[in-house]
């Protein structure tokens, strides 16, 4: 079954169109990962991440400034050759500079019944973040019932919870599993199975994801784990990258990126509100570097990560030009060269080939070989 997530990966837009021919819903297409599900999933519309397709164009020259990182400009690209043409709506929830300037020129030049730009806090640190986005929430869910003309009731809220979180807590126990020291998923696999669960149903995603669980108590992957690795920090769908590095007697058994654990690994806590429950669940959840701030939460975390399974070394990944990250990626890598976990820095680019990284990671792998055996 774990065949699935890749299928699903692979047939987006076909999945999306399908499910709008089978239930005769919306399907929104989202930006960043502080948007949130829950009130989407309370008014029956289907969310999908709008992703790239990793392949080199210039369709976006006229339309967004050239130094700007290459996921934004590959997501752009989408949208102006049509491949999200089944959208109802888009949306994003305040983000970097960068991808905010995507939606904007989508927002300008690609028709929809709907867009929405929700203003969620930098400064999630501070006292009024959770009253402020909780009334920022009520707005949006206003506007959602007004777009799909459905009343959103705190019953639905709390189903759009429930959906969510399932999801969540199953793709958790998916992760608990990589601390084995024979490890039975790639890392390639655990990437599928969340970057599928940002464009899917999540109610048949679960489904699938607990059938999954059932066969990796006993599943194998016949090779061996090799090297432990941990990858983090700019967005990274990117499938082909991920396949060289495990190609390389490695695998990939953690990592922090908007495309995997800080998805998914907080879920809403419902003790009463659940518009405020919904609020405080992205105000505290694993930060991105545009709110970690004032102090940086997401330092340690990486280092609990990286202990509890058991990480051997990092590999860095910045999107060429991120600014958010490149501010963020000398104090991780200090704190983890600290800590005794080597690290690797690769800039990512769309248009570069993968194999001049393959070099660099060969021989960071064979690196942390030779320190093994001193």
């Amino acid at each position: 079954m774990i065949e699935m997530f890749k299928e699903w990966y692979d047939v987006r837009h076909e999945y999306a169109k399908e499910w709008k021919k089978k239930t005769g819903g919306k399907v929104l297409g989202y930006f960043c990962t502080y948007v949130p599900e829950e009130i989407l999933y309370a008014a029956d519309v289907l969310p999908v991440r709008i992703l790239g397709s990793h392949e080199p164009q210039n369709v976006t020259e006229p339309h967004i400034f050239g130094m700007f990182c290459p996921f934004c400009r590959d997501c752009l690209a989408q949208g102006l050759q049509g491949r999200y043409d089944y959208l109802d709506g888009i949306m994003i929830a305040q983000s970097c500079l960068h991808i905010r300037q995507a939606y904007t020129s989508w927002d300008l030049h690609i028709p929809t019944e709907f867009s929405y730009y929700l203003p969620m806090p930098h400064h999630v640190q501070s006292a009024r973040a959770v009253p402020f986005t909780r009334a920022e929430f009520e707005i949006f869910k206003n506007k959602v019932e007004e777009w799909t003309g459905k009343t959103i009731t705190d019953d639905d809220l709390k189903r759009g919870i429930e959906i969510v979180n399932r999801d969540r807590a199953l793709m958790k126990q998916v992760y608990e599993l990589r601390k084995k020291d024979e490890v039975p998923l790639t890392g390639l696999e655990a990437m599928l199975m969340v970057v599928s669960s940002q464009m899917t149903d999540k109610t048949e995603h679960a489904r699938i994801v607990e059938e999954v669980l059932r066969e990796l108590q006993t599943r194998s992957i016949e090779r061996s784990t090799g090297t432990r690795l941990m990858i983090l920090g700019s967005e990274d769908d990117d499938t082909e990258f991920i396949g060289m590095v495990e190609s390389l007697e490695a695998t990939i058994v953690q990592d922090d990126h908007c495309t995997g654990t800080r998805y998914f690994w907080d879920e809403v806590t419902l003790n009463g509100d659940p518009l405020t429950a919904i609020a405080e669940r992205y105000v505290t959840r694993v930060p991105c570097p545009t709110k970690d701030w004032p102090q940086r939460l997401r330092v340690d975390r990486i280092l609990q990560l990286a202990d509890g399974w058991g990480v051997e070394g990092a590999i860095i990944i910045q999107q060429k030009f991120c600014d958010p990250h490149e501010l963020d990626i000398p104090a991780i890598r200090k704190t983890l060269e600290d800590a005794g976990v080597k690290t690797l820095f690769l800039e990512l680019d769309v248009t570069v080939p993968v194999g001049q990284f393959k070099i660099r990671v060969e021989a960071f792998l064979e690196m942390l070989a030779e320190e093994d055996l001193f």
